[in-house]
């Protein structure tokens, strides 16, 4: 094949091991690995912040738990979107996995199913801080806490919320969501729930955010060492673990004037020698990455020029020597002394590396090195 994703994983386990540097010895720490662990690899990912004692694993959706199950995993699994139906929760119960809930007809059914099987089940209940999406108002805990605790088969070990705005160089209203979360911790406590496991802090929280650590955190993109925006700065270095490369198919000689790809976005200036490469949006490459950003050849920056097709992207070569047909084409990670960040990416893309690393990650086969 052509294009090759290659994960790091010696570089999930320094990256993790930042975030142990960020927090207190006690906090525990939930490796967020939904949507196939941002497109890195969920089992193989999961298998070594197990191996790397992480505490638990969060996930987004009931079959990504199962997935984890059936591939030999034991840590806690925290399904971050939650449950709807009674199988799902039969599912929950029988494999051992902690449901966010932030609904009273799941929990009723949840603790029905758990009756029926005997067990308790554990989870975490969704506040709403100020995110405006998933969970119970945080002026409405106290409330829905006391219908949650009449369900004698369910154990609430957790209140969880997240932070809309924790990159954002004003933290005002990050300090209001922490304070927030603070009062709904307090209420329960003062309702006799001991919640060992209260969790509020993403990367963006945990890095820039220390009270917002509470007893877990939840960290994703810096386990995969990205950040939560382009000009989001880390306190603590990270180690990218994907890389991206394709191949150099063929090389032309185009003259002054000529135009480049659909819809003739491009037209060369003078005599242009151009490489065509073997990934495009199809691949994981965005589209909108149409003449801005680079790929690295030979150790050098290549403009990328004309818009990307699905297949294949076409860079300028002109003045860089020695380039042939088969050559390794980079576009995310190192080669020689260059590197290209999911950050840049993102920036030439306008998105974030969230999205860059889950479209390239999801598209092409994984090789692992550890």
């Amino acid at each position: 094949m052509p294009n090759n994703v290659t994960i790091n994983l010696s570089a999930l386990v320094h990256n993790l091991n930042q975030v142990r540097n960020l927090i207190d010895q006690d906090t525990r720490i939930m490796g967020v690995v939904k949507s196939d662990a941002y497109g890195h690899g969920m089992l193989p990912i999961s298998q070594t912040l197990e191996k790397n004692k992480i505490d638990c694993l969060g996930v987004a959706h009931l079959f990504e738990a199962l997935e984890l199950r059936t591939g030999g995993i034991k840590l806690p699994i925290v399904i971050l979107c939650g449950i709807q139906t009674r199988d799902e929760s039969r599912q929950v119960v029988e494999n051992e996995l902690t449901p966010v809930l932030f609904d009273l007809t799941v929990a009723e059914i949840l603790a029905q199913e758990s009756a029926r099987l005997d067990k308790k089940t554990p989870i975490h209940l969704k506040v709403d801080t100020g995110m405006g999406r998933l969970g119970i108002s945080h002026t409405e805990i106290g409330p829905f806490l006391q219908r949650i605790m009449a369900f004698k088969n369910l154990d609430i070990d957790a209140l969880m919320s997240h932070l809309s705005s924790a990159d954002e160089c004003e933290s005002d209203f990050t300090d209001v969501q922490i304070r927030q979360f603070e009062e709904a911790t307090q209420v329960g406590r003062s309702m006799g729930l001991d919640l060992p496991f209260n969790n509020l802090a993403n990367s963006a929280g945990i890095m820039a955010h220390k009270k917002a650590h509470f007893s877990m955190v939840r960290p994703g993109i810096m386990l995969y060492g990205g950040l939560t925006s382009p000009e989001f700065k880390s306190p603590v270095p990270l180690k990218p673990a994907m890389h991206f490369k394709g191949r150099v198919l063929q090389i032309r000689d185009l003259q002054d004037q000529t135009p480049v790809s659909y819809g003739r976005t491009y037209y060369t200036e003078g005599p242009r020698r151009i490489a065509v490469l073997s990934a495009g949006y199809g691949d994981g490459i965005p589209r909108s990455m149409s003449n801005r950003g680079n790929v690295l050849i030979k150790g050098n920056k290549a403009p990328i020029i004309g818009t990307v097709c699905m297949n294949l992207t076409i860079c300028d070569i002109t003045g860089l020597e020695d380039i042939s047909t088969g050559d390794e084409a980079v576009f995310l990670g190192s080669q020689g002394q260059e590197i290209i960040t999911g950050e840049d990416m993102a920036r030439w893309a306008g998105t974030i590396s969230y999205e860059i690393f889950c479209s390239i990650g999801g598209r092409n086969k994984k090789d692992y090195l550890s």
